[in-house]
């Protein structure tokens, strides 16, 4: 290496007389190959790291998506129909005679001696009205009554005298014949007079407001200084004065399915319970049963008569009636279970191989929350419930269960299926809620 090149490298020149010693460039290339080699196998770690990372995030994607692809579904078994053989029905309690009480003159509510609540016995006084109106028109009925009355005693005299005369042949049949008329016509006057003056006493009677019937007063409409119009009338012509009912005795009208008609006759017992009186049982017996089929609901409308001497129950309340009937079929399964498709109703039944068997039943009765099947499922069946509108005949399925416990001093809880809790209603098992998949 000359001095130029030395320059350009700036690298001062040696003095005179100095010799400069380079330096061997064999350690210098073991240095550069070993610093490139570790960059070379730090890379290499870590593209083996990154691909055994990918494999374990495909691992555990494919994992999830074969969990997730499961179908956990809670099973139920039927049950047997109920062996007492009686059937509930919603009843509601209504008075043995129940009546509003309308007014029958128009006037204004003078004074009022009930409220509701209050007991009363048939023919006592519970309100007067004041009637002007009325009053005032049976003053002048009265004096027009007089006038007809004086007119046809003028019309009376006059006839007799005109009688006399035509007996003596002093006046012609023709005038006799108007006297007569005459006459004959006041006495139909004063009759629509008399009939008139009736009317507006009859009105005036009904100032007084009368319960029709012992019982207890439901309603009260209206207060002092009201208004009132007489039933029938516009206007306020559907507002009831009082409301009466009788309570010791009540009745309960019952529509009973077409599939237990045949099985009611009169007399029959019947037990009706209330819900907020739990316990008591109250006897009742049908006293009357429509003679048809009512169209629209096919079902039979009965009246049940029950007595009620201590008011316990009381007229409006919502209660159960319980009608002795047999069982229509053997077993009972809830409404939660069924599928409606083009085949008619069916149940997805969980097989022990883990698939669904889709099986089509017939249905006796319906309950609303569980159902009476005539045929086509067995005791031993474990029917799927809430099944989703996509099972198919053979999906693979997993009935929810107990999991595996924690991991020891982990302190997570195992992870179970919820609990299956017995319907109230209907007397079938039923689950709680679908289980939550497995992560």
């Amino acid at each position: 290496m000359n001095e130029k090149h030395h320059a350009e490298l700036a690298i001062p020149a040696p003095e005179p007389g100095e010799t400069r010693v380079m330096p061997a460039r064999g350690p210098a290339w073991r240095r550069a190959k070993i610093s490139v080699a570790v960059v070379l196998l730090l890379m290499a770690a870590g593209a083996v790291r990154i691909a055994i990372a990918d494999f374990q995030q495909r691992r555990q994607v494919a994992d999830t998506t074969v969990e997730n692809a499961r179908q956990y579904v809670h099973v139920v078994s039927p049950k047997r129909a109920n062996a007492d053989g009686n059937i509930r029905l919603p009843g509601t309690l209504r008075g043995a005679v129940e009546s509003p009480i309308y007014a029958r003159a128009t006037g204004y509510l003078m004074k009022r001696y009930v409220d509701i609540g209050a007991r009363v016995t048939q023919g006592q006084l519970l309100a007067e009205l004041d009637t002007p109106e009325i009053d005032q028109q049976l003053v002048q009925a009265l004096a027009q009554r007089a006038q007809t009355s004086a007119s046809l005693g003028l019309a009376k005299s006059s006839l007799d005298r005109w009688q006399k005369l035509h007996e003596r042949d002093a006046v012609s049949q023709q005038e006799l014949d108007e006297r007569q008329s005459t006459y004959t016509q006041g006495v139909a006057n004063l009759a629509a007079a008399d009939a008139n003056v009736q009317r507006l006493k009859q009105l005036e009677s009904f100032k007084r407001i009368v319960a029709p019937f012992s019982g207890v007063v439901t309603q009260r409409n209206v207060d002092v200084g009201d208004l009132v119009d007489a039933g029938g009338a516009s206007g306020n012509a559907s507002r009831a004065l009082f409301a009466l009912a009788q309570t010791d005795s009540l009745r309960v009208y019952v529509q009973v399915p077409q599939a237990y008609a045949q099985g009611v006759q009169e007399g029959q017992s019947v037990a009706v319970t209330q819900a907020e009186l739990p316990g008591r049982k109250f006897e009742g017996k049908i006293a009357h049963i429509a003679g048809a089929i009512d169209v629209a609901t096919r079902s039979l409308q009965i009246e049940i008569r029950l007595a009620n001497p201590d008011n316990t129950l009381r007229p409006g309340a919502y209660v159960q009636v319980a009608l002795p009937a047999p069982a229509r079929s053997e077993y009972v399964i809830p409404g939660n279970t069924l599928l409606f498709r083009a085949q008619g109703p069916q149940v997805a039944i969980a097989r022990a191989d883990g698939t669904v068997h889709l099986q089509t039943i017939v249905i006796a009765q319906d309950f609303g929350q569980s159902m009476e099947i005539e045929s086509g499922i067995g005791p031993h069946d474990q029917l799927i419930l809430n099944p989703s509108d996509s099972i198919a005949e053979g999906d693979k399925i997993e009935i929810a269960q107990a999991k595996a416990s924690a991991k020891p001093g982990s302190g997570a809880a195992p992870h179970t299926a919820p609990a299956v809790a017995p319907d109230a209603d209907s007397g079938v098992a039923t689950s709680t809620a679908a289980d939550e998949a497995h992560s």
